[in-house]
């Protein structure tokens, strides 16, 4: 293949990237964004195969047989309740390969068109790949395991932020030491193995540091960030190994990454820097309150239903809950059958809802909730003062009025106004705290009505009595 040609081919998987990052910014076109992704990727691919075949490429072939038919099995058997983590898990795989090329083209430069000994512009694009690589592999393992609620068994997992004393400062040192022997390796005129694996080693380190403080609230935050990191990883060996394709979908990846990264921290009020530096869950960890001494209102599903169906406007704001019980599918026909009793139904959707960011909205759209019926917290705030009952499936620290109270841990935070409607229905196994750890005056306001129990159970009972 000439060099013309595969320029050719690789602007048209760029190309073909690009449209399916556009094609994402709607529900609407998302699927024919997955189309144009997946066409740029297939196309990327066999155009590196046909760059790489310069003899026997049947061990490539049989690794991509071998990796295509595992991720087609763990795609199968994924909930999508299960796509954080997935995609956690995903992250890791990124960071890992990136450190495993990395590690590759130091020992034999040579086969990746290097010279050898490494110039030293090779290197310094190695250090940058690696330690991004490593720290995207080592974060994305501690995400995946608090998202995965591995907790339990291994504390590095919590959910809740784990801290201690001086934690900034011990961070702020291994990443200066892990700098100088990535400075080191930079300098030798030799491989230096020695400043190479330290440098690696601390990063893997750093990595974990940089996830356990950080609760798991603010788990969407955490996955858009990995996710830039693990473009930036990429776009890094990619400049290492000469090869234009890998620096341009790494870049596009890090690039809205980080762009999402930035519209999840405004969205929770934090800032940016804090994200970056690990330091996001710091503030978690509040007591939440004293629960037992106020008394709440509570109802039962048919009260839920009786309050719904006498309603003029009901809108839905869906949470973590309702992920966990799988319920999507449940509320998708009890609002059908709201909606054909001449009730106008919607969902109001906070963007850090669930666990990654649009958790909330492919779980409708897997039990095919019509978009038009779908809409995000900054378009329907402003109607919650004129909206008969909203049904609160699940959701604590998006809904929580302490977000304008001066001195909570999380004002400013932007939230869905469901304390300004006429009548507030919550459903919650219990009244424990959110991940946040907060009391929610929300569940105490006497227009409020508590329905314990499964989210799933509540509202197939609901809609058992709709009929």
């Amino acid at each position: 293949m000439s060099a013309n040609q595969l320029t050719l081919w690789y602007l048209a998987a760029s190309v073909l990237f690009i449209l399916a990052l556009k094609g994402l910014s709607s529900p609407t076109t998302a699927r024919r964004g997955n189309l144009f992704g997946m066409i740029g990727m297939g196309i990327a691919v066999l155009v590196t195969l046909a760059v790489v075949a310069r003899g026997n490429v049947a061990g490539i072939l049989l690794a991509m047989l071998i990796g295509g038919a595992v991720g087609a099995f763990v795609a199968r058997r994924v909930e999508m309740t299960q796509m954080p983590e997935l995609v956690a898990a995903m992250h890791s795989l990124v960071g890992m390969a990136a450190v495993l090329i990395a590690v590759a083209a130091v020992n034999n430069p040579g086969a990746f068109g290097v010279a050898d000994p490494l110039p030293m512009g090779n290197k310094l694009e190695l250090f940058i790949g690696t330690f991004v690589g490593a720290i995207t592999f080592s974060g994305s393992v501690i995400a995946f395991g608090k998202l995965a609620g591995l907790g339990r068994t291994f504390r590095l997992f919590s959910s809740a932020p784990i801290v201690f004393p001086g934690q900034h400062w011990v961070n702020l040192a291994i990443g200066l030491v892990m700098i100088g022997f990535g400075v080191a390796f930079f300098l030798s005129p030799d491989e230096n193995w020695t400043a190479f694996i330290m440098m690696t080693g601390l990063a893997f380190m750093l990595g974990v540091l940089i996830i356990i403080p950080i609760g798991g609230a603010d788990m969407p935050v955490v996955i858009s960030m990995l996710n830039s990191y693990s473009g930036w990883a990429a776009a890094g060996i990619g400049f290492s190994l000469n090869n234009s394709m890998l620096i341009v979908a790494g870049s596009l990846v890090g690039s809205s990454g980080a762009i999402l990264s930035y519209i999840m921290c405004r969205a929770m009020n934090r800032s940016f820097i804090s994200v970056i530096l690990g330091g996001f869950g710091a503030a978690e960890g509040s007591a939440a309150g004293a629960a037992g001494e106020k008394t709440v209102k509570s109802g039962s599903a048919e009260d839920a239903s009786f309050l719904m169906q006498n309603a003029e406007s009901v809108v839905i704001v869906p949470g973590y809950g309702l992920a966990v019980a799988r319920a999507q599918h449940a509320v998708k026909e009890m609002a059908q059958m709201l909606r054909e009793k001449g009730i106008n139904v919607r969902f109001a959707i906070h963007p850090v809802a669930g666990r990654m960011p649009g958790h909330m909205n492919v779980l409708l759209a897997e039990a095919e909730v019509p978009y038009e019926q779908v809409f995000e917290m900054e378009d329907i705030n402003g109607e919650m003062g004129t909206t008969d009952v909203v049904l609160v499936l699940g959701a604590n620290d998006v809904v929580n009025p302490l977000a304008y109270e001066k001195g909570s841990p999380i004002y400013g935070m932007p939230i869905i106004d469901v304390h300004k409607a006429r009548t507030i229905l919550v459903n919650k196994r219990s009244m424990a705290a959110g991940y946040a750890g907060l009391d929610n005056p929300l569940f105490y306001m006497d227009r409020t009505m508590m329905v314990f129990g499964d989210a799933k159970k509540v509202v197939e009972d609901i809609v058992k009595s709709l009929h």
